[in-house]
């Protein structure tokens, strides 16, 4: 879904590059697109306390552990993982809605990490994000309005003249009537709510959208609309988006690449065609196999990869691969011991698997796996954890 770059002002004739009497001047390749995005082994870890008068850390919840990937500008980014992967943390530690703990996240060159008050403002103009549940990110206080023109009055940006015009313009970008500034998030069906969410996101005019899992609070039946308005809007915008999702499907046909997550890492990435083809990553491998096929005769035949066991938890997470204790391809030596890195195989497909040639190429089958047990730590209890992992979903507040 790469968008082409918006069209540049008509260059003058005195331009001999621009003119096309001078057929002496040869075309200039394009060039690579832009980064805009570059991520280099950002964590995300949630300290987790015990004690009534004196707090004391006695663990970490290790949601986001070393991911590293780059996003190009104009393009559509698809991480994707199953929940509790660290998907939805990243994005909001790439915007610093939660603190990095460590890593780097450069944004059109700047540290992001290092940015701090007027110049994070700044920034932050310029990254928004669209929510999961549009439902519970709007106030129902507020009436769309008052939604819209709220980032542009903490920015400076609220003129009273050109105000109003501006938000029926955004309102109808999105489909929405001028009408509806007036109304209050309980009028509107799912599917609207979600276009006053994009509508916010865009009114500052960003260069960068996280899109959190849009569509998955919606029926099916407005999922695809959302979905082409998204695509319409960074034609028409020049966007860049980070879409997070757990539906291979919506990120196969809307991502230009994808990356897949598991347990606070990443595992593959690859352009969204040749991870579909061609997935290396066992992981990989198993996701798919489970996106039913509309053909029965190609359904019955394909091969079912099922995982045993459950999703390790982030609070003591198994050492050398984290796949280890589930794979259908684990191996004695290695794969529990050291933990592998994202090396490239082919042209920008790149794989954190120790075996990942043996496995395309048929030399390592898959066996059945007996369910690892993974001892909790001992300083931990459940109570611990759910509160942790309560305060990552944003229902409490941080430090509750």
């Amino acid at each position: 879904m790469t968008t082409d770059a918006t069209p540049s002002d008509p260059a003058s004739p005195a331009d001999p590059a621009s003119d096309p009497a001078s057929p002496s001047v040869p075309a200039e390749p394009a060039p690579p697109a832009e980064v805009l995005v570059e991520v280099t082994d950002l964590q995300v870890h949630f300290p987790i306390k015990r004690g009534v008068f004196f707090d004391r850390t006695i663990g970490h919840v290790h949601a986001v552990d070393g991911v590293s990937l780059t996003i190009r500008r104009g393009e559509t980014y698809g991480l994707v993982g199953e929940s509790g992967c660290g998907k939805t943390t990243f994005g909001r530690g790439l915007l610093r809605l939660v603190e990095p703990t460590g890593g780097k996240a450069l944004f059109d060159g700047s540290d992001l990490r290092e940015l701090k008050g007027e110049a994070l403002r700044k920034a932050r103009r310029r990254m928004q994000m669209v929510f999961q549940d549009p439902l519970s990110s709007l106030d129902p206080r507020q009436n769309v309005e008052s939604t819209l023109s709220e980032g542009l009055k903490s920015h400076g940006l609220w003129d009273k003249e050109s105000g109003h015009r501006t938000l029926k313009e955004i309102l109808d970008a999105v489909g929405l009537p001028a009408t509806a500034l007036r109304r209050y998030p309980h009028e509107f069906s799912g599917g609207q709510r979600q276009r006053i969410g994009i509508a916010r996101a865009l009114i500052l005019k960003p260069d960068l959208i996280v899109a959190d899992e849009p569509v998955s609070a919606l029926d099916v039946s407005v999922q695809a609309q959302v979905l082409n308005l998204l695509e319409d809007l960074q034609e028409r915008y020049g966007l860049t988006y980070l879409l997070i999702a757990h539906d291979l499907a919506v990120v196969r046909h809307t991502s230009d690449r994808v990356g897949v997550m598991y347990l606070g890492g990443l595992v593959e990435e690859s352009s969204s065609a040749d991870l579909y083809e061609q997935p290396l990553h066992p992981y990989t491998r198993t996701l798919l196999s489970a996106v039913p096929v509309p053909d029965p005769t190609i359904e019955d035949s394909r091969q079912r990869i099922l995982l045993s066991g459950d999703l390790p938890s982030p609070a003591n997470p198994p050492s050398g691969c984290r796949f280890h204790t589930r794979c259908p391809w684990r191996q004695e030596t290695r794969c529990d011991t050291d933990r592998p890195a994202l090396r490239e195989l082919a042209p920008g497909h790149r794989v954190a698997c120790h075996y990942a040639e043996d496995i395309r190429d048929g030399k390592i089958q898959p066996h059945e796996v007996r369910p690892e047990l993974v001892e909790a730590h001992t300083a931990l209890d459940s109570a611990s954890v759910q509160a942790v992992t309560a305060e990552i979903a944003g229902t409490l507040p941080p430090g509750h």
